[in-house]
């Protein structure tokens, strides 16, 4: 495959696209768990329509896509309505089923474990995401980046230190453990997921731009979102929402907006992940989740009153540690970079008028 030089136009844009992505990632990453853990400690039982809700709001993708059209249409009637060729189609459906089963596994976790622990179990997933990528990517790691990872994941070991103190009152012991095998669970297939995206791609034999990202996006979604519907029928789900609106401890309008604004603030979260692959890696992407996992303990202990240890603390100040010193890193080697470019533009064996 040719490879293909970005023009300083392009790179600028990528910056500026990875920048708003990691934004959407941060709203979907601190608020989806809040929000999910909400719905639950207000009577809420319905797993497998958390579990939807987290895909649910797939439609939304829509609104960028139109106006991505009918911005191409303007300069070029003759441009397609969707981009995505059948392989890659099929690729995003694959990937959005196995969505579909993490989505159950997390809302499963998220139902059972406060907001503290269920988080600190999914700052594990940096591990998976890093294994995986080197086997599926071969993703390149450099100091900077495995310090990133160990930092961050004895930031997600301090913090597993005060899980037993974090048992629900109302919560079994057998509950309690299979919750939070649930979600260590989806913290692997989660692992595994984004560096499949990446994966995915690399392999595509189409070039890759953010109008097609956000297809593939709305296709995985939904899929996703097929899955647990068909989870939510088997379960009895859509006959049991109205009942359990009317019986909810925050009102039948206020359940109604609390299930809605999950869908939107999931959303978000799925399409920055992508997002961030696309303008960098799924090692980055991985990171990112690892590194909001503290704010969002923090808002659980604000909005939820859950009990902040030192131990939290300390996972903070690592969580923030790893986080700089992956981006310091990524400046170093883009510091390499551009001084090795006039270098090697200037060899004469790069230049075909010099061998003439």
């Amino acid at each position: 495959m040719e490879t293909r030089e970005e023009t300083p136009g392009k790179t600028t844009m990528k910056k500026a696209l990875l920048i708003l992505n990691c934004l959407i990632l941060s709203i979907g990453n601190c608020g989806g768990p809040l929000i999910m853990r909400l719905y639950f400690i207000h009577g809420g039982k319905r797993i497998w329509l958390s579990a939807w809700l987290e895909t649910g709001g797939w439609p939304i993708i829509l609104i960028p896509l139109a106006f991505s059209y009918f911005h191409r249409r303007a300069t070029d009637p003759t441009t397609k309505l969707f981009y995505m060729k059948p392989p890659l189609f099929i690729a995003a459906a694959i990937i959005g089923v196995i969505t579909g089963l993490d989505d159950y596994l997390y809302a499963y976790g998220v139902a059972r474990l406060p907001v503290s622990t269920s988080s600190l179990i999914i700052a594990t997933q940096l591990a998976f995401t890093a294994g995986f990528a080197f086997l599926l990517v071969k993703q390149k790691f450099t100091s900077y980046s495995i310090n990133a990872v160990v930092l961050l994941t004895v930031g997600a070991g301090v913090l597993a230190m005060h899980t037993g103190s974090d048992k629900p009152a109302h919560e079994s012991s057998r509950e309690y453990i299979l919750g939070f095998i649930m979600t260590l669970v989806a913290a692997a297939l989660y692992g595994f997921i984004l560096p499949l995206v990446e994966l995915t791609y690399r392999k595509s034999r189409q070039e890759m731009n953010y109008t097609l990202v956000m297809e593939i996006q709305m296709i995985m979604c939904l899929l996703a979102t097929v899955f647990c519907t068909v989870g939510m029928l088997i379960n009895k789900d859509f006959q049991a929402i109205p009942r359990e609106a009317r019986n909810s401890e925050l009102g039948e309008v206020k359940y109604y907006l609390v299930l809605v604004w999950s869908a939107i603030i999931w959303q978000c979260f799925f399409l920055g992940a992508i997002g961030v692959i696309f303008c960098a890696s799924s090692l980055l992407s991985g990171i990112l989740i690892s590194v909001f996992l503290p704010v969002t303990e923090i808002l659980a202990v604000i909005f939820f009153q859950e009990k902040f240890q030192a131990e939290k603390g300390v996972a903070l100040v690592l969580s923030l540690w790893g986080f700089v010193s992956y981006f310091y890193g990524e400046m170093k080697e883009n510091k390499k970079k551009k001084l090795a470019a006039p270098e090697t533009s200037m060899d004469p064996s790069n230049n075909p008028v010099g061998n003439v």
